[in-house]
């Protein structure tokens, strides 16, 4: 049986960056979810020294696939290369390397090169990654292209509560995202799609517009990750987690938004500013808003489920 063919393929882009400012954006993988549209979530598996093995997730052919990567990154020459030790569906193998070269003028020319062996049934060749690719670069060059509002663009929401009840409770109650129309604050409608365990596709009406997200959820781990595929107006990118984590007297649980902004949108929302600190200043008040809102529902179904499961006149489980 002859072996598998072994496929090359070669993407370039140039960037008004300099090569400084890409090479950082591709070595901070935990990121990519937030910036490239592709990614869904990256699970650092580990990150000691120049070598990272990460866990990524992605939409690709419609679906969502993952895969196990291994990178040493060589920030020195602007360098990073790969090879998936875990593949995804698509290949039987994987590996290649992203090369940043400065160029005259400030600009930067970005390459990624790979080689690989197709899988049976999947796209042709040349195709497999291909949208995934040029999506992930255009990304990266409009990213990288505002590097200098880039901090400014990007708004982050941490919020905590305590819970005095059991966390499989609180995980239920995020879980359940199909339950939260009439009882979480602003979600008028939620549609919810669950072809595979653990994967949703959720489309919740908030009044005038529509957003679409995708969700991982972990239920070993106390863990949902998701992805905006349809922002709202003024937003390019938007990611967040929240975690579930019990403790001897309690559960924690902790909830990250981040948003990324499209300062070219700004002032053509109705009613919006045109100044980006006004812009961030309300995406910021939205988010913390929302997620104190949905927390504070998480702990009250909790805590009310664990205390009508109580015996009368015993004190209640933590």
């Amino acid at each position: 049986m002859p072996a598998p063919a072994l496929h090359h393929t070669s993407h370039r882009i140039e960037v008004a960056a300099p090569a400084g400012v890409v090479y950082g954006l591709l070595a901070d993988a935990e990121r990519w979810p937030l910036f490239f549209a592709p990614t869904v979530y990256v699970e650092p598996l580990d990150l000691e020294g120049p070598g990272q093995r990460l866990r990524m997730w992605a939409r690709a052919e419609g679906r969502i696939t993952s895969w196990i990567t291994r990178r040493v990154l060589d920030p020195g020459a602007r360098r990073i290369t790969f090879r998936q030790e875990v593949t995804s569906a698509a290949v039987d193998s994987m590996r290649g390397r992203w090369n940043v070269e400065q160029r005259a003028g400030g600009s930067s020319l970005l390459t990624l090169e790979r080689q690989f062996t197709a899988a049976e049934g999947h796209l042709a060749p040349d195709r497999i990654g291909d949208a995934n690719i040029r999506a992930h670069l255009a990304n990266l060059k409009s990213l990288a292209e505002r590097w200098a509002v880039l901090d400014e663009l990007v708004v982050t929401v941490e919020d905590t509560v305590r819970v005095d009840g059991p966390s499989e409770l609180v995980y239920g109650f995020l879980y359940r995202a199909a339950a939260w129309p009439g009882t979480v604050p602003g979600v008028a409608g939620v549609r919810l799609v669950e072809e595979v365990p653990g994967i949703q596709t959720l489309r919740a009406q908030d009044g005038a517009q529509d957003t679409v997200a995708v969700r991982l959820c972990f239920p070993h781990g106390g863990l949902i990750v998701y992805k905006v595929t349809k922002a709202p107006e003024a937003v390019s990118g938007q990611a967040g987690q929240w975690s579930v984590e019990p403790d001897p007297s309690g559960v924690t649980v902790r909830a990250r938004h981040q948003v990324v902004l499209n300062e070219h949108d700004v002032a053509r929302v109705p009613g919006q500013d045109a100044h980006l600190a006004d812009a961030r200043r309300r995406v910021r008040e939205r988010l913390a808003q929302d997620s104190a809102a949905l927390l504070h529902l998480a702990r009250q179904h909790a805590e009310d489920a664990a205390r009508a499961l109580t015996p009368s006149g015993l004190p209640g489980r933590s």
